[in-house]
């Protein structure tokens, strides 16, 4: 359907493809990986022809639809959550306005001498209308629109009173109601709590159109493409299996490269010592020119390229009591709406409590609780003796002095370190050579979220309550933070939609239903088995 024909493309100075090839065929669903700046995105704009590349062909078959999510939505107001997706479904919606249009002209007397052929029009619409499952798109747009978490008051009210993240979530929502012939999601992941998560899995699954996809959610993209397509130093790889295989399998390749190379190296070596002993010797002319030559047609093998990311060590933070934060008889509201009544709760040194919710029950409130960002209505929030508390919210990003630099942030919380010592911190958390220059306000949320909780965990907490703290984080990040705290010694409060981070580190699981709260012992694993769902109000 897609074909990219050694293509090549450059950006400024960078080159992000050199004659590279790749094809995207019938009912594929493809899981498009590679490092920050490898040019995903760009790919992307090539084939939707937003960009043409600056050699090679991009290839579309005649006739094939393409849907592009992007995380550029661009404008939304003035219109209901609603009619801004059906409006957006691809030719049904063009077919609709049609209709409508010629619904308009059957009702004017004006055009009483049109009326033969606006009938004869309106059959052929309406026929058209039919075959492309028309009168079912309200229908089919509400589901769609539920399954990402709108509730019916939320998509009959203006588009343009919702958050940057919710009208991410309308924008997919057009996408997959346009039920296109190709679908190119990047990052359509990102902003979703996990029951929207989960119920975009069952919709991506059962498509039948061709898919390909970023995401920095592993458990999302293993369950869903069974090819991978990496970008990696200017080349398109392809790897049949899921994300997992990828891994490996990239793992194993890098392993035989390395080996190659060594064995080369140490042939090259060997000769070139040769050479050097022999140049001089009049005996030796005819073997030591030889040598030289065989040198000059050797292919060289170069050694993997390494994209590992540098793992944090924690220094060692100071001890905190056993009773850690106690919750009793808390009450807490938002107008007419009330999320806890007579709330009891104990947090305990070394636990690792993730909270699980659906959307509105309550989960951020309870992190802002227990930071003692919002004071309960009734009752009280203690927290225990010795606990230093480190508290990562959304809206800590937005508190990033957007002049400061990247280094001279760090420098700024840690007046006492190093150089040395922060610009390793900055490493870890992604920011090398140049990027501890970037002003902090023209960083990207995964910068932002990075910087943030580097900061956060330089000095460590014994108490970490973290609020979605994988957003926007790249699978490379979120591997290192999982097994950075995996190590980590303190006690946690942590909601996340990713589960992959749930399972790796949580011991104990809070759930918040309408039915009422719910403790389990043991993590998100033991969770799932004893309940049979993966979220609150979700059947496997």
């Amino acid at each position: 359907m897609i074909r990219l024909d050694s293509i090549s493309k450059q950006n400024g100075h960078h080159l992000l493809f050199v004659e590279a090839s790749a094809a995207l065929l019938r009912g594929e669903k493809i899981g498009l990986v590679g490092p920050n700046g490898a040019g995903k995105t760009t790919l992307f704009r090539m084939i939707t022809g937003e960009e043409p590349p600056d050699e090679g062909q991009v290839s579309v078959d005649r006739g094939v639809t393409i849907g592009y999510f992007s995380q550029d939505v661009g404008e939304m107001a003035g219109r209901s959550a609603l009619f801004e997706v059906m409006d957006g479904a691809g030719p049904v919606s063009e077919v609709a306005a049609e209709l409508k249009e010629l619904e308009h002209a059957l009702a004017d007397p004006d055009r009483a001498d049109e009326m033969e052929a606006i009938i004869e029009r309106y059959g052929e619409v309406q026929h058209r209308f039919q075959e492309l499952d028309g009168y079912a798109l309200e229908s089919r747009a509400r589901e769609v629109l539920a399954g990402l978490g709108f509730d019916e008051a939320m998509q009959e009210g203006d588009v343009g009173a919702l958050s940057g993240g919710w009208k991410m979530r309308v924008a997919l929502a057009r996408i997959l109601l346009m039920r296109p012939d190709v679908m190119l999601l990047d990052e359509p992941s990102n902003h979703l709590d996990i029951e929207s998560l989960i119920w975009l899995e069952q919709f991506l699954k059962g498509y039948e159109g061709a898919l390909m996809m970023t995401s920095h959610d592993r458990a999302f993209m293993n369950r869903i493409v069974t090819k991978i397509v990496e970008i990696d130093g200017g080349s398109l790889t392809t790897y049949t299996g899921d994300y997992e295989f990828y891994e490996g399998q990239r793992a194993l390749a890098e392993k035989q490269q390395q080996a190659q190379f060594e064995r080369q190296q140490a042939m090259l070596a060997k000769e070139i010592k040769f050479i050097e002993r022999f140049k001089a010797r009049a005996s030796h002319a005819a073997q030591v020119q030889s040598r030289v030559k065989k040198l000059e047609k050797i292919e060289k093998v170069e050694p993997p390229r390494r994209r590992q990311t540098v793992l944090f060590d924690f220094p060692p933070a100071p001890r905190s009591g056993e009773d850690v934060v106690s919750l009793k008889s808390v009450h807490k509201g938002y107008g007419d709406k009330r999320i806890y009544e007579g709330f009891d709760f104990m947090i305990r040194r070394r636990e690792r409590w993730c909270v699980m919710g659906v959307n509105g029950a309550g989960k951020s409130t309870l992190l802002k609780l227990v930071a003692g960002a919002t004071a309960p209505d009734a009752g009280t929030v203690t927290v225990g003796g010795s606990v230093k508390m480190g508290y990562f919210a959304q809206h800590a990003m937005d508190l990033l002095d957007g002049d400061r630099t990247v280094f001279e942030t760090l420098e700024d919380a840690f007046p006492q370190a190093g150089q040395g010592s922060l610009r390793t911190l900055a490493g870890c958390f992604g920011f090398s050579g140049d990027d501890v220059e970037k002003r902090a306000r023209v960083l990207s949320g995964g910068e932002k979220a990075r910087l943030v909780m580097a900061l956060m965990l330089y000095d460590p907490p014994n108490f970490l309550v973290l609020d979605e703290p994988t957003n926007h984080l790249d699978i490379a990040t979120k591997e290192m933070l999982i097994t950075s705290l995996a190590s980590y010694e303190g006690t946690m409060l942590f909601v996340s939609h990713d589960r992959h981070f749930l399972a790796a580190l949580s011991n104990r699981v809070l759930e918040l239903t309408p039915d009422g709260v719910h403790q389990y012992g043991g993590g998100y694993t033991e969770y799932v088995a004893r309940t049979g769902h993966e979220a609150p109000g979700l059947r496997n």
